[in-house]
């Protein structure tokens, strides 16, 4: 009878031990980031029973998988200096720098995009429109110089009420690497100052064809651009799951309408 206590005791405390080590992951794991210290986005695994799919670009989708992520614990940092607010909205770093002080939201969204164009010679694809609806095309060719200087323009007249007015809509269940949650504030009644944009790094699906993504952003001030961390499940994190019946999405702490997503 003492030696079933005695294992009765010892199995609890090990059952207690082994959910409070998981407690603790999930509470110290979700406020570091990169906290497997994966080197892109692409090495980030996808969910149980899901495989990567590239959409209609496959290079576009490599491209994006291929953004190389600063080391583990890595802060966000403003442009300006400093570690940015709420940390923890942070999965992973993009090591990639930024601009200007203007590179926000829906810019980062956009300089994404010119960078693949530009790694792959596309410069005539270059172009975006300013809040005006003028078009604003890339004539620099091969130069980087040139072409941080057109992006650093671009920021300056384009926003996320230019954004959401030039991109396509894309229907939820056809979500491809590349698109864009993107609203204007013009959009949202009350005292909502400011739009949002963020863009879909890497869409996963499942043989029953449900979908998975990853997000990246920026946001105002200037900073660094990161992969989103998904608070709705952990584990899971920083993939969230396709709910394609939904009104809306709650994307970390914004909200989507089913119209809002885009593509270029």
């Amino acid at each position: 009878m003492k030696k079933i206590l005695k294992w009765t005791i010892v199995g609890a405390l090990l059952a207690v031990i082994a959910v409070g080590g998981f407690g603790l992951w999930i509470l110290f794991g979700s406020k570091t980031s990169n906290p497997h210290n994966y080197k892109t986005i692409g090495d980030i695994p996808e969910p149980w029973g899901y495989e990567r799919i590239s959409g209609d670009d496959a290079g576009y989708a490599k491209f994006l998988r291929s953004l190389p992520l600063k080391v583990r614990g890595s802060k966000v940092q403003l442009y300006t200096g400093g570690d940015s607010r709420l940390q923890s909205l942070c999965y992973a770093v993009v090591d990639l720098p930024l601009l200007s002080n203007a590179e926000q939201c829906a810019d980062v969204c956009m300089r994404l995009r010119a960078e693949y164009l530009y790694s792959t010679g596309q410069y005539r694809r270059i172009r975006f429109q300013d809040v005006n609806g003028k078009t604003m095309h890339y004539g620099g060719g091969a130069s980087r110089k040139a072409f941080e200087r057109y992006l650093r323009n671009v920021y300056g007249v384009a926003s996320t009420f230019s954004l959401s007015r030039e991109l396509e809509q894309r229907r939820l269940k056809d979500m491809q690497p590349g698109d864009v949650f993107v609203y204007a504030a013009a959009d949202r009644p009350g005292n909502h100052k400011y739009g949002h944009a963020v863009m879909v790094v890497d869409v996963a699906q499942d043989k029953h064809g449900r979908k998975a993504f990853l997000l990246a952003e920026g946001n105002t001030p200037a900073r660094d651009i990161h992969v989103m961390r998904n608070f709705t499940n952990p584990i899971r994190s920083p993939w969230f799951m396709l709910d394609e019946d939904a009104d809306d999405l709650q994307l970390a702490v914004f909200h989507y309408k089913t119209s809002e997503l885009r593509h270029f």
